[in-house]
């Protein structure tokens, strides 16, 4: 089993989510985070005046997967979080984590048929 957690743009989100849902993994976890990379901060204008943004809004998705569902589930992400058709700094990441087991808390299920 398998722990993703892929930081990408606010934007792509539903799009993501829709592709996830199709491929049947249904299941995820979203919060919105800051941070940077490669893309660094933006300027904004407030009141006139510019100030410098170092830290730049994002949204964190974590899903369980099985080692079946993996590569569906990295290429549900990229085609739903890449923007335009070779993709912009800044679109995120997808770390893969090994899960070493999972409870389902309601049944005391273990292993992968907490995932199903």
């Amino acid at each position: 089993m398998y722990w993703l957690i892929a930081i990408i743009r606010a934007s792509s989100l539903e799009q993501v989510r829709e592709n996830l849902a199709n491929i049947g993994c249904e299941g995820m976890t979203v919060s919105e985070v800051r941070g940077y990379g490669r893309q660094g901060g933006h300027s904004e204008y407030y009141r006139g005046a510019e100030y410098n943004v170092q830290l730049v809004p994002k949204v964190r998705i974590e899903i369980a997967c099985t080692k079946g569902a993996l590569n569906h589930a990295l290429n549900a992400i990229r085609e739903g979080g890449v923007t335009g058709p070779s993709g912009a700094l800044g679109d995120g990441k997808v770390f893969v984590l090994g899960m070493e087991e999972a409870v389902r808390i309601r049944t005391g299920e273990v292993g992968k048929d907490v995932l199903e």
